[in-house]
């Protein structure tokens, strides 16, 4: 399996010539989607989902399917009638030849006076690899060889995601979410996380970047 990189919280996977692609939102390239056989969302916040997104990648393939939430499900259903898939926690499906499993049910807490909406992680082929969507979600029973890490976010502070990391205990960590920080910070996150991350081998890519998985 290959993973490519995109802006903010959006990945690619690509295995045996098909292409998953998860959380093509408002921050990412406009073709992230495009290629893709598959697509993932994780929950309704516009960095995460965004139907210009997806409906670019969906007519670029009309075999094209998603997968995601209710919430996002529901706005979806009539615009690409019969081609979207709704999932919750403990569900699992086959997904452009990708094995999937969903984990969770929440967004972490933004503010307590915000009301939380629903979230759902992506467990990909058996723990190859694991994105949590905006929640620090644990997949109980699961090895996770490598976590997609929401490194920066309203939601989130640097201990948090140390403990995270920590608590999943991946071999490898690579950051998403990751727009919002500045390019002076980052070597601040990538040193406390690297020194506490608990063994991990933590990174992060450039957009457009790839590297192999499995």
């Amino acid at each position: 399996m290959e993973l490519t990189k995109k802006t903010h919280a959006c990945v690619r996977l690509e295995k045996d010539g098909r292409t998953l692609v998860i959380d093509p939102g408002l921050f990412t390239e406009e073709d992230a989607a495009v290629g893709a056989d598959a697509i993932l969302v994780t929950h309704e916040h516009m960095d995460h989902f965004n139907e210009d997104r997806l409906r670019v990648g969906m007519e670029a393939n009309p075999a094209a399917e998603i997968w995601t939430l209710a919430s996002v499900a529901d706005q979806l259903a009539g615009v690409f009638p019969g081609r979207v898939h709704t999932v919750g926690d403990g569900d699992t499906f086959s997904a452009a030849g990708f094995e999937v499993e969903v984990h969770g049910q929440l967004h972490a807490v933004i503010h307590p006076d915000i009301p939380r909406i629903t979230n759902v992680g992506y467990l990909i082929d058996g723990g190859t690899v694991f994105h949590p969507g905006d929640a620090l979600t644990v997949p109980e029973g699961r090895t996770v060889e490598t976590l997609l890490l929401p490194v920066h976010a309203p939601w989130n502070k640097i201990a948090e995601i140390i403990d995270y990391v920590r608590e999943v205990a991946p071999r490898r960590a690579i950051d998403i979410h990751d727009s919002l920080l500045q390019d002076h910070a980052r070597p601040i996150y990538d040193s406390m996380i690297d020194k506490l991350g608990g063994g991990a081998d933590h990174g992060r890519l450039t957009p457009g970047d790839r590297t192999a998985l499995g």
